[in-house]
């Protein structure tokens, strides 16, 4: 079972999400990505706000993919296989129906906590959050690569250009225009089999031993005949030397989650191909890593014993609903 992804899946499916329609949709590579420039779209607002969209209702869109930059970042630059954190809106350029976005506040969420955005690897075209199928994610990533942090970039084009094969249900045909507007918020490059680095500290009285060593899951051993805590514990087995995590951004990392009941583990990011990002402070994870992850330092080695109140207590469906979880986590980089 992953953290993460059972997280952000619970996440998803409290949307309200308009790219269903675009369900059965696939790639088209006739477009001409790059192709920059742009008579039809008229896009208004501050990096960092939702944008506004507008379009003549006479426009005819582009048979090719067609990118912008609207505004020009001064941060560092998107490079491929960078991990990125966007905010996105899409709408249809004829009538300005709503094709998802990440200024739209999600239900039940905290007002007062940094709001979902996108994280995901320039290489890795897929929205980990179900909402845009992996053509326009392709499109858009494309779009981003060599942008600076700051940037906002249009990209437009007719459904059949940006999707492909549309949904029969979606109530959009494929000359019909589309339009996203993408702002830059974050990136980092972090190679995906990297971990902490440093002298490991002892773990303190009570708390599991962690032996990190080469390319594959920690080892973590329970302490015998010690009662899991019922309350959040942590501690800092490497110190890193980098920036202090903060809400709201993409935090990079390798890790490695064991049950304090048997010690089995349960899931690693080494399990799937290295270095996993998520967004922290923003109850993207469970509460349990948000409280202990945020103010640590890149660089750091993490060891957190999360109680279930703070885990999957209040997730039935979840295997590890009564579980105490033990976690190493390395913090690579943040986005």
């Amino acid at each position: 079972m992953n953290l993460t992804k059972n997280t952000r899946r619970a996440a998803a499916a409290a949307l309200t999400v308009p790219l269903l329609l675009f369900a059965t949709a696939c790639g088209n590579d006739d477009g001409k990505e790059g192709s920059s420039g742009s008579a039809v779209v008229k896009v208004e607002g501050k990096f960092g706000e939702k944008p506004k969209i507008t379009t003549p209702k006479d426009a005819k869109p582009s048979d090719d993919v067609v990118t912008k930059t609207v505004i020009e970042g001064d941060g560092a630059t998107v490079k491929k296989g960078d991990y990125v954190r966007l905010d996105y809106a899409g709408q249809t350029m004829k009538d300005g129906q709503n094709l998802g976005d990440t200024w739209s506040p999600r239900p039940n969420m905290d007002p007062k906590l940094p709001r979902h955005q996108m994280l995901v690897q320039t290489t890795a075209p897929q929205d980990p959050q179900g909402q845009l199928p992996p053509a326009v994610m392709e499109h858009l990533l494309k779009a981003v690569e060599g942008k600076k942090v700051g940037s906002r970039v249009e990209v437009e084009g007719t459904a059949k250009a940006l999707v492909g094969e549309l949904n029969p249900q979606a109530g959009i045909k494929p000359e019909d225009g589309l339009v996203w507007v993408v702002d830059v918020a974050g990136t980092a490059s972090v190679d995906k089999k990297a971990k902490a680095e440093g002298e490991q500290a002892a773990p303190e009285d009570g708390m599991p031993k962690v032996k990190a060593e080469g390319e594959k899951a920690a080892e973590i051993t329970v302490p015998k005949g010690e009662k899991a805590p019922t309350e959040l514990k942590q501690q800092v087995l490497i110190k890193g030397k980098g920036p202090e995590v903060k809400a709201g951004q993409g935090l990079i990392a390798q890790y490695t989650g064991v049950k304090w009941e048997d010690g089995k583990k349960f899931d690693s990011s080494w399990d799937h191909g290295g270095a996993t990002a998520f967004q922290i402070g923003n109850q993207s994870v469970v509460k349990g890593w948000d409280q202990s992850l945020v103010g640590k330092h890149v660089g750091d080695r993490v060891l957190v014993v999360i109680p279930p109140k703070l885990g999957y207590g209040d997730a039935p469906s979840s295997e590890l609903q009564k579980n105490t979880l033990v976690f190493s986590v390395d913090i690579l980089g943040t986005a």
